[in-house]
């Protein structure tokens, strides 16, 4: 009978160490040795069967049994490491998405513009005013008595289609200043207005074209208010002149904050006509008289802007109206209670993704990241923030001075009331403790960008295990060859064998025919012919 080789010319395996592919369960030791006793078991018997007649060998079962129990170990190695790498970086990811969310959470308490918000109402009407940081609160009499305005000018008429002539055009608003080429294909009324209209180097005019019972009006607006903002046109190098020349002009501010701008044209048959002023705003702060180009006036009160329309000037004109500048308690408050809230979330990550639980079978009782130097160092940094204090002068001031108390579970509890009033009377000692340099939320925030940045406390956490699951990858694709190599080794051996077998129990048969068998006589026994 033929002999089977064995399977000593298979290439080696790498040490399990590594690979990742998904897999519903991880057999345990016992398992995957009580799988390959029973393949080998199930091989021993096919063959003992195929070698005593009883049947052929089912040789695909028989390879699928053997190379299963050579490679069994191996892959549960693999299969379990690679769980193990994923749970630890799903937990790390876990981490990583509430330290952002803090992070990103706490950035208006961190800049200090959480705390650096004001609310400014206005008694009266057409007067409203927002505060910013450094606003001074209080209240203030506002007397409006001019609002800011953009001068406006209007043209003699002209007829719609008439050709002015050629030549160049200069228009200016307050320094700044553009030149206009006036062709015969542009210089029309229509025209001008365009060119004007399209220059890139405009100055801040626009041009229009109002056409009345007696013609075609070019109408130039200033885009900014204010008295020192006039418009001032020159033409020159005028040819077939049919009007063109006309449209010169020249502005003069006001005498004083009251007095209108005026206007000089330089046809006094075709006059120009000044149909808005440029005047500045004209206002008090608690009888302090101010002025302004602009309708939004930013430097009249510290840290407040004040938005001036005519309604503000009153009957009669300048009557004042109480401005009131209180510091905005709704939009600070709700930027310390969701930094409470964010990192609630994350102590709750805390226990999902490091806690531990004694019910749980040994082995499944602590969190994959229990013990972890990186996780703990995360922890206790974050910890000893929220339960330190901030320098206020020559003291120190904590959360829970206003109203957010530090529980034993590591989360935080925040009295809403107390925090309100300690915004309201204590808006100093607040503003200290998430002050932007050293304050709660800034100290934090250096923490959390040092945790999460590249080359950072999660990152040198993560490229091990990452680095870890693609060599169980490389490990996985070896095993898989082999796995290939070893099937069509056995599979061309055990047909072979199976063949062999399949003879041998023919040529048994037959001869226990002629010489019988150990309870039959064969056609040879006694003389008997065959």
């Amino acid at each position: 009978m033929s002999t089977i080789s064995s399977a000593s010319s298979a290439p080696s395996v790498p040490n399990p160490s590594s690979v990742p592919a998904p897999v519903a369960a991880i057999p345990s030791a016992a398992d995957t040795t009580a799988a390959a006793n029973s393949a080998r078991a199930f091989a021993a018997q096919s063959v003992i069967s195929g070698s005593t007649g009883n049947a052929s060998l089912d040789v695909s079962s028989l390879v699928t049994s053997l190379v299963n129990a050579k490679v069994a170990g191996h892959t549960g190695s693999l299969i379990a490491q690679q769980r193990n790498d994923n749970t630890k970086l799903s937990a790390i990811g876990a981490l990583q998405a509430g330290l952002s969310a803090l992070q990103a959470g706490i950035a208006p308490l961190s800049n200090g513009t959480a705390l650096g918000q004001f609310t400014a109402t206005a008694d009266g009407t057409g007067l409203t005013a927002s505060g910013s940081s450094g606003a001074a609160t209080g209240s203030y009499s506002v007397a409006v008595t001019q609002i800011a305005s953009a001068q406006t000018l209007s043209s003699a008429a002209f007829g719609a289609t008439t050709a002015l002539g050629t030549g160049s055009m200069n228009v200016s608003v307050g320094d700044k200043s553009m030149s206009v080429d006036i062709t015969s294909a542009n210089n029309t009324v229509s025209g001008i207005a365009s060119g004007i209209n399209s220059s890139s180097s405009n100055p801040g005019v626009t041009a229009t074209v109002v056409t009345g019972t007696d013609g075609a009006h070019l109408i130039l607006r200033s885009s900014a208010t204010g008295a020192s903002n006039t418009i001032n046109v020159s033409v020159g190098a005028v040819t077939d002149d049919a009007g063109l020349s006309s449209l010169g002009v020249t502005s003069t501010a006001g005498a004083s904050a009251a007095d209108p701008s005026t206007i000089a044209s330089v046809s006094a048959t075709s006059p120009w006509t000044q149909t808005e002023s440029a005047k500045d705003a004209m206002f008090a702060i608690d009888g302090t008289a101010g002025t302004s180009s602009s309708n939004t006036v930013t430097t009249a009160i510290q840290g407040v802007t004040l938005n001036l329309t005519a309604a503000a000037i009153g009957v009669p004109a300048g009557t004042p109206q109480t401005l009131t500048v209180a510091q905005d308690t709704t939009s600070a408050s709700a930027a310390i209670n969701n930094f409470v809230n964010l990192y609630n979330t994350l102590v709750t990550t805390y226990s999902q993704v490091a806690g531990f639980d004694s019910a749980k079978a040994k082995g499944a009782q602590g969190g994959p990241l229990l013990g972890n130097a990186m996780f703990n160092t995360v922890k206790n940094t974050l910890a000893s923030i929220v339960s330190g204090g901030v320098k206020n002068g020559s003291a120190s001031i904590s959360l829970g001075a206003i109203g957010i108390t530090l529980n034993k579970d590591g989360t935080l509890t925040a009295d809403s009331t107390k925090m309100t009033n300690e915004l309201t009377s204590n808006p100093q000692g607040v503003a200290a403790l998430f002050n932007s340099t050293t304050g709660v939320a800034a100290k934090m925030t250096k923490s959390l960008n040092g945790f999460l940045g590249e080359g950072g406390l999660i990152a040198n956490n993560q490229d091990p295990l990452n680095a870890d699951l693609k060599g169980i990858s490389t490990q996985q694709d070896t095993l898989a060859s082999y796995t290939a190599q070893l099937t069509h080794q056995y599979q061309a051996q055990f047909t072979a064998l199976n063949t062999v077998m399949a003879t041998m129990n023919k040529n048994s048969q037959y001869l226990t025919q002629l010489f019988g068998g150990a309870n039959s006589d064969g056609a040879l026994a006694k003389g008997k012919p065959g």
